[in-house]
């Protein structure tokens, strides 16, 4: 089975969950609320959300860098964007947008080890920073989340809170283990994390990771709030913090394609603690897929998208 024929099972798969979720969420009432909307917020919720990719590619560019794979913000930018064309526009390519990222890095000239790590690096940063934020926010939701979870607010305040901290310690404590073996010992497309872990601005870049992945997500929050302020959903900050979490990792998840079917889904039962209604929860999912897809055809229009040889010639590499 070529990647072809797998994009489209992964499509077919989406479409059934989407449709299955929009199904029991009330078709009618969905499509109500959707017509409803405020253009305002939405407006607003698209600019949170390409805000948020433009400091992702800023992100991206300063990993690279302290990885020793310099690259230009022009091209940083392009490239990203062009990546998240790759995902959500051409959902039979042959490569992902992260491969992308990595095969035009290696191919300006810097080193596949700090190329491929730069990428996974970055999105590493994110998911860390993510899973962080979701749990303050679980912290802050306790009185709501507490019920259903059959457990006490202040026993899941606690869990969560030594949850945090351990989690956002876990970079550090990595690479020390990391550090304690002997570095010939380790694969060699470790080595460039291993140079800039021994390098004297290690914790600055640390910082810089932590602070950049932090706006990355408070924004993309935000864009989930202000699509859900479309629809008339009215939460406090902390109530999005906690339901961006299941939204975007089950966004993640390679069984459908952008995130279709799944993040919907998961916006119905992240948003159901807090009384939002499935109608409403279903189509916050949906704008912020919209969104991507959105971002996806004004990064095309921008930077254009690679060329069919291009993908093709990524692929082999």
């Amino acid at each position: 089975m070529n990647r072809t024929q797998k994009a489209c099972i992964k499509a077919l798969c989406g479409a059934a969950l989407l449709g299955a979720v929009a199904y029991f969420a009330d078709p009618a009432a969905l499509w109500a609320r959707l017509r409803a909307a405020d253009g305002r917020w939405l407006l607003a919720g698209l600019a949170a959300a390409i805000a948020s990719n433009v400091v992702s590619a800023w992100r991206w560019r300063a990993l690279a860098q302290w990885l020793g794979a310099p690259m230009r913000w022009p091209d940083a930018l392009r490239w990203y964007f062009q990546a998240i064309g790759l995902n959500a526009l051409l959902p039979g390519a042959v490569v992902g947008g992260d491969v992308y990222r990595a095969v035009v890095l290696q191919r300006s000239g810097q080193g596949k080890a700090a190329a491929s790590l730069s990428v996974l690096l970055d999105r590493f940063s994110g998911l860390w920073m993510l899973c962080a934020i979701g749990a303050i926010g679980a912290v802050l939701s306790a009185s709501a989340l507490a019920p259903v979870l059959r457990i006490s607010p202040a026993a899941l305040q606690v869990l969560m809170l030594l949850g945090t901290a351990v989690w956002i310690a876990l970079p550090w404590l990595l690479l020390w283990w990391l550090g304690q073996r002997q570095a010939a010992s380790l694969p060699g497309w470790l080595q460039p994390l291993l140079q800039a872990a021994a390098r004297p601005d290690f914790n600055r870049q640390m910082l810089v990771q932590a602070g950049s992945s932090a706006l990355v997500q408070l924004l993309s929050a935000a864009a989930l709030a202000l699509g859900g302020l479309a629809l008339g959903i009215h939460l406090d900050l902390a109530a999005w913090a906690f339901a961006m979490a299941p939204i975007f990792l089950m966004a993640a998840l390679p069984v459908s394609v952008g995130g279709w079917g799944t993040r919907e889904a998961a916006s119905a039962a992240a948003l159901a603690p807090f009384g939002v209604p499935a109608a409403l929860a279903v189509g916050v999912g949906l704008i912020y897929g919209v969104y991507a897809l959105v971002q996806g055809a004004l990064g095309a229009i921008a930077f254009g998208l690679p060329s069919r040889r291009e993908r093709e010639a990524d692929a082999a590499s």
